[in-house]
């Protein structure tokens, strides 16, 4: 079983068409795996519901803290791009063994449809976590990487290999 935990980021925001501004109401994890016609047996289980502008120390422990009590050994963590290096290297560093995990996540909201990358990066996320080896990893456009080996790049928009540091 893959145990998928829901913490919130720009994945699941909604689009409020009167103020124009994003908020969160349910994440939208069971759909997608729904019409992507997931046959894989997974475990949802929504964490939190924050930006990941405001995610502190005290959920990333949260986080770190599931993930060590799930039998799984598969772990997938929906998560806000702004700062998803720095929870996975918090999860690296605490101390779970064993276990395969990866973070994903999405520049475009799902809720605004076609435009959205969060379909094609959790696809991906799901695939990486079923073949990597135990340790922390990020997958986004595609590609997997290392907690310590990524970079979001701002200017475009994309995570990008960086040596991993010593």
């Amino acid at each position: 079983m893959i145990q998928i935990f829901v913490t919130g980021g720009t994945f699941d925001k909604e689009y409020n068409f009167v103020t124009g501004q994003l908020y969160f109401q349910d994440s939208n994890l069971p759909e997608m795996l729904e019409r992507g016609r997931c046959t894989l047996d997974v475990n949802v289980r929504t964490l939190m519901m924050v930006d990941s502008l405001e995610i502190t120390d005290l959920d990333r422990e949260n986080i770190a803290h599931n993930c060590r009590g799930t039998g799984t050994k598969q772990i997938l963590i929906t998560h806000g791009t702004d700062t998803m290096v720095k929870t996975a290297e918090y999860l690296a560093k605490a101390d779970i063994r064993g276990k395969t995990i990866v973070l994903t996540g999405a520049m475009i909201p799902y809720a605004f449809g076609s435009s959205s990358d969060g379909f094609f990066n959790l696809g991906s996320a799901l695939a990486f976590v079923q073949a990597l080896p135990a340790g922390v990893y990020i997958a986004m456009n595609g590609r997997y990487f290392t907690w310590d080996g990524v970079q979001k790049n701002r200017s475009t928009g994309y995570f990008e290999a960086v040596s991993p540091e010593q």
